[in-house]
């Protein structure tokens, strides 16, 4: 089954649609600012984060169970919804460093993103690491300066570091009225007006707030306005074409936990953030949107609904019109498979989605055979991949087992999912077999979520043991051979076959090099 919809309809579809991640440094408030988006259009009524850590159940986006436990974000959530003629498609992110993969992948199935600055802290190493990562992806960022109802670095200051650190100059299009902690209000530079702010009881509704004139603004805080209407024209306007280029940055400022900014936040993201375009293929080809319909699986999930223990897909629409049962090719295998189960995502609740365009996010349910990275296409498409998922150098590793051996066929069931979704790499030494697999993480914090879910998903709990190895190196048969006795390396397969030297650490990895000059030359 393949849509016959028509090339205009699928652009003026495209044309509404808005895929955004939102990235920042752990507790900068993602979670929180993803909240009050969807507070303010009106997608939900009433704010969990605002609870603070403590209480957090009623998060739409942390709804692992894990992720109220420890009252972070651990993986990445998607929500959909429609705002003002638009269909947002908002994908909140981990920020702490350990689950760092999940957040670059989700990059590469959004159109922008927002980043999060905490207004105390400034910009902060995995803010930094995630920029970088836009860059490179040529994903545009908007900036919001966030928690400035609290004591802060001045506005200036913030707006220097954004240029000196990163050479990203801020444009402008709200400005703080009153510094960080005295918060009066906010002037919109685009209609040169003034939103006066009144907090709602606990944060969990909409502020309170009167827009005025800025003569009006003048006549209540006439020094405060005054010195924001100064420092903001100190920098420049905003300009679309060195936005996509991302050399400048239209700049916003707020509170999220009490809801100030975010419908200015909500505006930005209409009428600045780019809607789909052409993806280009692994070879460099770009397909037009209304091409026929293609995609590209970012994440793999499981545990979202506990009556059905099923995993989703999810897949990022690239091109033409996806129906909720056509036939589409998985273009690493060229198998075809029918989607009869496809889904729009909020959070943790999901609901049937029957068609979906260019930049919608997709939910696959129980598509067992595709991975992380697997491109599929209708049919009539004329095939193609997308650019594989970034991989990221791991340099935690343990072994695993399980602590009742009569639970062995759970193990293997929950190691294979977690692997399939990228929680976790596995990995395989002949000296310990099938039974004793390594992890392989990009930090220890994902042994912890491994764990977790392996006892509480998968009633398989798992005793975790540390080795000894910081470095992997993919090894070529050469390089096994040259390896063949030396201390400090174990060998290890992953699941399709390839090899990986276990190295224990960067100066055992120059002795072996410097013994043998070729060693990983291959590689």
């Amino acid at each position: 089954m393949t849509s016959n919809v028509s090339a205009p309809t699928i652009r003026e579809e495209t044309v509404r649609r808005r895929s955004i991640a939102v990235i920042s440094h752990p507790d900068a408030g993602k979670s929180t600012i993803t909240e009050a988006l969807a507070l303010h259009a009106k997608v939900i009524n009433e704010a969990g984060a605002v609870h603070g850590r403590g209480s957090r159940s009623g998060v739409v986006s942390d709804w692992l169970d894990i992720e109220k436990k420890r009252g972070i974000s651990i993986t990445s959530a998607a929500l959909q919804f429609e705002y003002d003629g638009l269909v947002i498609n908002l994908l909140d992110t981990p920020g702490h460093a350990d689950f760092s993969e999940d957040t670059y992948r989700v990059l590469t199935a959004v159109d922008a993103a927002v980043m999060l600055i905490d207004s105390s802290k400034g910009l902060e190493p995995q803010t930094l690491k995630l920029f970088e990562v836009c860059r490179s992806r040529g994903v545009p960022v908007i900036t919001f300066i966030n928690k400035w109802d609290r004591l802060g670095k001045d506005a200036l200051e913030l707006c220097d570091e954004l240029t000196e650190r990163i050479n990203l100059s801020p444009t402008p299009i709200t400005w703080p009225v009153g510094r960080a902690g005295e918060m009066k209000g906010l002037l919109d530079l685009r209609d040169q007006s003034v939103t006066f702010y009144e907090r709602a009881p606990g944060g969990a509704t909409l502020a309170l707030s009167e827009t005025v004139t800025l003569d009006q603004a003048l006549e209540r805080f006439p020094d405060e306005v005054t010195e924001a209407m100064e420092a903001s024209g100190l920098l420049g306007s905003h300009d679309p074409d060195t936005f996509h280029s991302l050399t400048t940055s239209p700049l916003l400022f707020g509170a999220a936990l009490t809801n100030i900014g975010v419908a200015e936040l909500l505006s930005v993201v209409k009428t600045i953030a780019p809607c789909p375009g052409p993806r280009e293929l692994a070879d460099g080809t770009p397909r037009p949107v209304d091409a026929p319909f293609s995609g590209f699986v970012f994440k793999m999930q499981a545990g979202m609904d506990k009556a059905h223990r099923d995993h989703l897909a999810f897949v990022r629409v690239c091109s033409g019109q996806f129906t909720r049962g056509m036939t589409v090719v998985q273009e690493r295998t060229g198998r075809s498979f029918a989607t009869k189960y496809a889904l729009s995502v909020f959070g943790r609740d999901r609901s049937t989605m029957d068609i979906a365009f260019p930049g919608d996010v997709v939910g696959l349910v129980n598509a067992s055979s595709l991975h992380v990275g697997d491109t599929i296409h209708a049919t009539d498409s004329p095939g193609g991949s997308y650019p594989p998922m970034p991989h990221f150098n791991t340099e935690h590793f343990s072994t695993v087992r399980v602590k009742d051996p009569s639970k062995s066929k759970q193990f293997r069931k929950g190691i294979a999912q977690l692997e399939q979704e990228g929680v976790i790499q596995i990995l395989v030494s002949e000296n310990r077999g099938d039974a004793s697999p390594i992890l392989a993480a990009v930090g220890p914090l994902q042994f912890e979520v491994a764990a977790f879910r392996m006892e509480h998903e998968f009633h398989a709990p798992i005793i975790i043991d540390q080795l000894d190895y910081s470095i992997a190196k993919p090894a070529s048969a050469s390089d096994i051979a040259m390896l063949a006795g030396a201390l400090g390396v174990e060998i290890t397969h992953r699941r399709d076959g390839s090899a990986v030297a276990l190295i224990r650490d960067r100066w055992r990895l120059n002795a072996l090099t410097n013994n043998h000059p070729t060693l990983f030359s291959e590689s």
